[in-house]
């Protein structure tokens, strides 16, 4: 086995001279065995062995046993020895998860801790073949994911430095008869015996037919495994890449916005590995609830021909096509979705919620419009001005439009999402009139009266004030 293990580790590149190792070791046969591994090899490659045990307080006394065991070992084979307690069922009862997450989350807490103490290059861990056609079994049993269906990696980044598996390419057999022959007498964990738990009923029932039908299962899942993980590691790169080109994220919203038509032009393989980073985006764990089938129908409305459609995913994510667009948001409750409103002096400015500055002043040579300035004639307005957000029956008076539109309406013509429209901010003068839609549409400018000056107004970035603009 020794020779099997060396070479599987050359081929993967996950062993240097010199290295520091720390090795998760529980007391059971596979990390006994890869402690005994590394210590027969450490002075061929001078390294500098670390043994770490995690008690998690779910056997009483065993566990306590579990971590002499190991202590006495270490002493016996000179290797340093590090353990600590943690107490899964607290966590597990804090945090509503079940005692396998529990436990795994504070153990690798323990891990990265003394990876970073001690400097580690490697954390190794005993994880074997048998372990990864489980894992693969339990993967293709629980999910429709191409990529939790890869299987246990090889190694990974941790900490600062890698975590490994070294007998990922050898079986459980191997491994009871490399201790049998090293003399190595490990302790055992009855609950692994008892097949309620899914993982064990795979191991007891499924394994020993499909090796039945193919001895060499073991390789055929490792390999597969492997490729899967290059395939997927590739198709991830791609669609970073389309992401960073098609997708518009506002980290200060956590939000996310796109446009249907060059989404879809992308292969579907990108498509819907895009859609689960925007997912990992804007969540900030992503839910248990979320499935294959909130894939399912986040694809059915982009092939929708409704013009607005809207979607709930968990934790009150909403997504929500208007015409064209795609925009992913969490419904908020700041002040700018809910009320605004200021009195503008002239000259002078206000800060508005989303950050910016409005400004108003005095001029006699108005500069052209654009979609940040209005202009106006002084007498033609009814002073003081008020910027507020939008009210039930608004009403503005277009170009070329007798009467006055509906905000509403002029919303549903601009496709502007309904999450933002409660944050359009309205200049309008003191009788109510609306004068500007900032940043969308400016109302019918009515005649310049004579000798009258303009008042010109302006959004801009908070740094600047109105002085600073009127120059």
């Amino acid at each position: 086995m020794r020779k099997d293990v060396l070479s599987f580790m050359e081929k993967h590149n996950i062993l240097h001279k010199h290295s520091t190792v720390l090795i998760g070791v529980s007391g059971g046969p596979d990390s006994m065995a890869l402690l005994h591994f590394y210590h027969s090899i450490q002075y061929d490659w001078k390294l500098r062995l670390i043994a770490l045990s995690v008690d998690h307080q779910l056997r009483g006394e065993e566990s306590r046993k579990d971590l002499e065991y190991v202590e006495r070992t270490c002493a016996q084979w000179k290797i340093p020895f590090i353990k600590a307690s943690v107490n899964v069922p607290v966590h597990k009862k804090e945090n509503k998860l079940s005692t396998q997450v529990a436990a795994r989350q504070l153990r690798y807490q323990i891990f990265e801790q003394h990876m970073a103490d001690c400097k580690g290059d490697y954390l190794a861990l005993g994880h074997h073949a048998d372990d990864q056609v489980e894992t693969m079994l339990m993967e293709w049993i629980r999910s429709a994911s191409s990529n939790a269906v890869s299987g246990i990696p090889v190694s990974r980044p941790f900490q600062n430095g890698l975590l490994v598996r070294p007998f990922l390419g050898v079986t459980k057999n191997s491994i009871l008869h490399y201790c049998k022959e090293k003399k190595i007498f490990p302790r055992t964990d009855p609950s692994n015996e008892d097949t309620v738990y899914t993982r064990n009923y795979i191991r007891k029932r499924v394994i020993p037919t499909l090796i039945d039908r193919n001895p060499n299962i073991h390789q055929t899942v490792q390999h597969l495994s492997e490729t899967l993980q290059e395939d997927e590691k590739f198709l991830k790169n791609e669609a970073e890449k389309f992401v960073d080109q098609v997708i518009e994220f506002k980290n200060k919203e956590r939000s996310a916005t796109f446009q249907i038509k060059p989404f879809k032009s992308s292969p579907r393989p990108l498509q819907r590995r895009a859609f689960h980073l925007i997912l990992n985006y804007l969540y900030n764990e992503l839910p248990g609830k979320l499935s294959y089938i909130h894939e399912e129908i986040f694809f059915t409305l982009l092939e929708t021909e409704e013009s607005n459609r809207k979607l709930d995913f968990p934790h009150q994510l909403t997504i929500e096509k208007v015409y064209d667009q795609i925009f992913c948001y969490f419904p908020t409750q700041d002040r700018m979705s809910t009320s605004f409103k200021e009195e503008v002096h002239i000259p002078g400015d206000i800060l508005l919620p989303d950050g910016l500055k409005f400004c108003a002043v005095y001029t006699d040579q108005p500069e052209e419009e654009n979609k940040n300035t209005y202009v106006c004639s002084a007498n033609a307005i009814t002073l003081p001005l008020i910027v507020r957000t939008r009210r039930d029956g608004d009403r503005m008076r277009l170009r070329g439009l007798n009467g006055r539109k509906k905000l509403k309406d002029l919303f549903i013509d601009r496709k502007i999402p309904r999450n933002e429209r409660d944050r359009q901010l309205l200049v309008t003068d003191s009788n109510g009139e609306i004068l500007w839609a900032i940043g969308l549409q400016k109302a019918n400018p009515k005649k310049k009266v004579e000798n009258s000056p303009y008042v010109k107004l302006k959004v801009t970035k908070s740094e600047e004030t109105w002085e600073e603009y009127h120059e």
